[in-house]
């Protein structure tokens, strides 16, 4: 597919990447405030849960329908890589590594999005040089970005393994998303994602129950939980699901390359922190890699 003819879906996609880009800020004040990342994870997944359940209600069933039991484990596994398991691995890997080796390897996932759906529909998806060329020209683009001319990683392996788990998890949620979008309307899938991973997120909550009491509120806490749930969760989730129908788990997830860029973006707005030469050429990499990886000849 064209980028022309599909330019609605790709702005969309660029929209939903530019606000998960701001919730690291959000999210970081949330942290300040005393709440922990399983605590703001579940905050945001319930509040979308509960608004999102009476509309996806009145058009969709309960439960899949196609093959029942089949379909409704891929939606426990949706639930788990793009909601629990996904923020508590890139969460956690924060704690024992950089920022900066995170990003690297968390926003890495469209590589290896393309590489499942190579391997697993080698029979219907076939990738030409140059789109294999695209993609790796975006990762480089984004590595550039996130490195901003300091070329010097710290290696700590237990930390890079679990920013490692969240890529994993991340390109294994867009492939799943690629067949079960076929099958359900996306109000069913996106519901679905809330509901496993709020259900799946209950394990951590045994074997840490102290966080449950000690969750608190304040009007600060209020309007950032609200924005992570209401935009960032309710409408980010739904619009995503839909532009992986429409645009395929490759193409859609090559924008998450645009993630550090948003990120940066936000800090040189809100924090004052100057925009580098570096920002510029990675997100001119980025843009060239994105066009060839939509070519198909």
């Amino acid at each position: 597919m064209r980028l022309s003819g599909n330019i609605l879906y790709h702005f969309v996609a660029f929209i939903v990447v530019a606000i998960w880009g701001s919730t690291f800020v959000f999210t970081k004040m949330l942290l300040l405030d005393g709440l922990s990342p399983a605590q703001i994870f579940t905050l945001r997944f319930l509040i979308a849960y509960v608004l999102l359940l009476p509309l996806s209600l009145r058009k969709t069933s309960l439960f899949c329908s196609h093959s029942p039991v089949k379909d409704e484990l891929l939606m426990v596994l949706l639930g788990l890589t793009g909601g629990s398991a996904y923020f508590l691995a890139e969460n956690a890997a924060l704690l024992y590594t950089t920022a900066t080796n995170t990003s690297l390897i968390v926003c890495s996932c469209p590589l290896f999005t393309m590489l499942l759906v190579a391997l697993i529909y080698r029979k219907t998806e076939r990738f030409t040089k140059i789109q294999v060329m695209g993609s790796v020209l975006a990762c480089l683009g984004m590595a550039v970005v996130v490195l901003n001319g300091h070329f010097v990683l710290h290696l700590s392996p237990l930390g890079d393994m679990l920013a490692f788990a969240a890529c994993l998890c991340w390109a294994v949620y867009s492939l799943l998303l690629k067949t079960l979008t076929q099958r359900y309307d996306t109000l069913f899938v996106t519901r679905k994602v809330f509901f496993y991973g709020l259900l799946t997120i209950i394990p951590y909550y045994l074997i840490v129950p102290e966080e449950l009491s000690t969750l608190h509120f304040s009007s600060s806490i209020l309007l950032n939980v609200l924005y992570l749930g209401v935009v960032a969760s309710l409408f980010c989730y739904l619009v995503w699901n839909w532009v992986i129908k429409k645009l395929g788990a490759v193409v859609a997830t090559n924008w998450v390359y645009f993630n550090p860029i948003v990120t940066i973006l936000f800090a040189w707005w809100l924090l004052n922190e100057q925009i580098t030469p570096w920002l510029l050429l990675g997100t001119l990499m980025i843009l060239m890699g994105m066009y060839l990886c939509d070519r198909k000849k």
